[in-house]
């Protein structure tokens, strides 16, 4: 039986000789003064060896484990060297499986069946966020640790919904790898309850005029299919609900051929239980400046022959998609700043800041009506949803004017492109409405 003072004591000679251990183990001692562990073995009627590595960097006690693992093979009837090929062969294979490899095959299975903006959205998040950390680790070598640095770095900058997201996807990434035989475990799974909560209540929002008029012009600048430009600026205009927007039909529009356009929203379609949804004369009231009819007679050529306003891109008779603005924010720079419902905490703040300074006795009033905000003082349906309505409708167009300073025309929206086009685009504009039209509905 071998000891370290033995080993220690071991000297080199002018040929290799070997000091043995137990159970066939060995160390060889070459000339040059390096000392070998080696370990021999029969299988199949063959005399084999094995090599574990040389003292001190591989210690006695380290050398008969290797041994003893060798000889747990030879009982269960395997051949340990082949073993060990397999298994460097398999390490050295999973070491070429990195993350961004698996997550690119991952999202290529996958976006056939996801909506285009979604599956861009995606791509974009891991290219930005993931793939400069992880995207060259070998799965299989993916820690918790390294992923939660992933989202904590993200969280950092604010970004909270993002890092909730970007945990989701990396986590079905792995599911796809442990899938394919690559991993073992899902390292993002449980990671979701060590991320900041969402504040709940409060929507991020752009709360001041000229940020606000920023950020739509940048967004309005992004690629988008012009029906979502155009959706976002008019909901920007009227402060519906995106849900509200969303659903919103050619014969829910009143006189927008004349002086004072109306956009009547049926209760049943406003946020509410079941009475609210059931009032009588319970319709939200939405008066429509000159900037909101501009928006829709840009918007007549592209879906006036459909019952939506803003239909989806796929389905004509059902509304867009919940996250088409949402993702168009998102895309523009936004995200954890400013959301589609965000426009009407904007619109509360900036104009109640302006009632203050010229505005009338009841407008705080009148601006929560506009917002179908009911005081709570009232009674839902004792509340009179048309009140004020010539007031609302100088407070709306204050809002326009305010909104749309220096801001280009609805009709250019049309105009620019959904994505990056080639030199030769076959891409065909609709015909703009004539300067003379008339909406057919709503005159």
């Amino acid at each position: 039986m071998l000891n370290e003072a033995k080993i220690r004591a071991a000297k080199a000679r002018s040929k290799p000789w070997k000091l043995t251990d137990s159970h066939r183990l060995f160390l060889l001692v070459t000339p040059n003064g390096s000392k070998l562990w080696k370990y021999s073995y029969q299988f199949d009627g063959k005399q084999k060896t094995m090599a574990f590595g040389d003292y001190p960097r591989v210690t006695l006690r380290e050398a008969r484990a290797k041994r003893d693992a060798a000889r747990m093979d030879l009982d269960d009837g395997h051949d340990p060297s082949a073993l060990r090929k397999v298994q460097v062969d398999a390490n050295i294979e999973a070491a070429r499986i990195t993350f961004e490899l698996m997550a690119r095959e991952w999202h290529a299975r996958g976006a056939p069946t996801w909506a285009v903006v979604h599956a861009e959205d995606i791509m974009r998040s891991l290219v930005r966020d993931v793939f400069p950390r992880i995207g060259s680790q070998p799965v299989s070598l993916l820690t918790p640790k390294l992923v939660f640095d992933v989202l904590k770095a993200i969280e950092d900058r604010g970004a909270i919904e993002t890092a909730k997201r970007v945990r989701q996807r990396i986590s079905a990434v792995c599911v796809y790898a442990i899938a394919k035989g690559f991993m073992e475990s899902d390292p993002a799974e449980k990671l979701g309850v060590a991320l900041k909560p969402m504040r709940r209540g409060r929507q991020p929002a752009i709360t001041d005029i000229d940020g606000l008029r920023t950020m739509i012009v940048k967004a309005e600048e992004d690629y988008a299919r012009p029906i979502t430009r155009l959706a976002l600026r008019m909901l920007a205009l009227t402060v519906v609900r995106p849900g509200e927007l969303r659903g919103a039909r050619w014969d829910e529009f009143e006189g927008l051929n004349g002086r004072a356009p109306l956009w009547r929203i049926p209760a049943a379609r406003m946020k509410g239980d079941r009475d609210r949804k059931e009032e009588l004369d319970g319709d939200h009231l939405v008066p429509l400046t000159p900037q909101v009819v501009a928006v829709m007679r840009a918007l007549w050529p592209l879906t006036g022959g459909c019952p939506l306003l803003f239909p989806n891109n796929r389905l004509s008779d059902k509304p867009m998609s919940e996250n088409a603005l949402g993702y168009f924010l998102n895309r523009a720079g936004y995200h954890g700043h400013h959301v589609p419902h965000g426009f009407r905490a904007a619109f509360s703040t900036i104009m109640n800041e302006w009632a203050e300074r010229q505005g009338k006795k009841n407008d705080r009033q009148v601006i929560d009506l506009m917002l179908a905000h009911i005081p709570k003082e009232k009674v839902e349906g004792a509340y009179n949803r048309a009140a004020y309505m010539p007031r609302r409708r100088e407070l709306a167009t204050a809002w326009a004017d305010m909104l749309l300073d220096r801001v280009g025309p609805p009709h250019a929206l049309v105009a620019r492109p959904a994505k990056p086009m080639g030199d030769h685009s076959r891409r065909r504009l609709p015909e703009p409405v004539e300067r003379d039209f008339l909406f057919p509905i709503g005159g």
